[in-house]
């Protein structure tokens, strides 16, 4: 239930252009998928964290009456929904949180039927010298497999994965030494220092690519390329798969941007071959 009702609420806010105080209250909708529909505007706004106005203002800005008129549309599609998938099987809570992430991989192969942002972002990653990947927290893990296999092709990976003071410094460092462009992963719980550290990537002069869970994550405004891969969330912690995959694919637009990948590859597989790294 909550991956389809998710899909209709990305489906209804694609396209509107939102204020930071909107982009907050649809993020808010979208962790709240289920229960959406029938949410109070005041019960929608303490959530949120706004004031009950700007309930108001954001389902007018959506092309409605007012909010109402909002929650009647998504209680009418949520029952046609229910009505379409009565004949499907039901999930236990593993299943459901397997079937989330199927979910979001669908979405993330439409988006990908136009790869224009992606080969974009390719060819900024692989003519930045060096290329600087930030990802904190619970992204830190997508930031160091894109660096690990990004260093294979790439002549010169900076891997920022601890925030901290020193974080403003090395992006600094990383665009004094000539990087153009820096790559983000940036998923919930967003911490604040990732949204000061695309700040001062900006205010560099770098170009910021950003893989993030949606287009209304916090990291929106401080993004020049936003790639959005949806994660799951039916389980305790969040999980990723949409994201590693679109960091996978972000890999194959940068190596085909990189006329020296394939050679840097076979070196490698032939350096590795003549030390015994791998028992297969």
């Amino acid at each position: 239930m909550g991956s389809g009702a998710e899909a209709r609420l990305h489906k209804l806010f694609e396209g509107h252009r939102l204020t930071p105080t909107q982009r907050r209250i649809a993020h808010c909708m979208l962790r709240r998928a289920a229960d959406a529909p029938f949410l109070s505007s005041v019960e929608l706004a303490e959530l949120a964290g706004v004031s009950q106005p700007s309930v108001t203002r954001f389902a007018v800005a959506l092309g409605f009456d007012g909010y109402p008129a909002l929650r009647k549309h998504l209680r009418a599609a949520e029952g046609s929904a229910e009505g379409a998938d009565s004949g499907e099987l039901e999930f236990n809570e593993y299943q459901q949180a397997v079937q989330e992430e199927i979910e979001n991989l669908r979405q993330l192969a439409a988006l990908l039927a136009d790869p224009a942002s992606v080969e974009r972002a390719g060819r900024l990653l692989a003519g930045s010298r060096p290329l600087p990947v930030l990802g904190l927290r619970a992204a830190a893990a997508q930031a160091k497999g894109f660096a690990y296999f990004a260093a294979k092709v790439h002549p010169d990976v900076r891997l920022l994965d601890e925030g901290g003071s020193m974080l403003a410094d090395r992006i600094e460092s990383a665009a004094a030494a000539g990087a153009s462009a820096l790559l983000c992963f940036a998923l919930p719980r967003h911490p604040r220092e990732v949204v000061e550290g695309l700040e001062a990537a900006r205010a560099a002069g770098l170009t910021v690519v950003c893989v993030a869970d949606s287009t209304f994550a916090p990291v929106a405004q401080v993004s020049d390329v936003l790639l959005p891969a949806g994660v799951g969330t039916g389980l305790a912690f969040d999980t990723a798969c949409a994201p590693m995959l679109l960091g996978r694919v972000l890999l194959e637009a940068m190596c085909d941007a990189l006329p020296a990948a394939q050679g840097r590859l076979e070196a490698f597989d032939t350096r590795a071959a003549e030390r015994g790294l791998f028992v297969d």
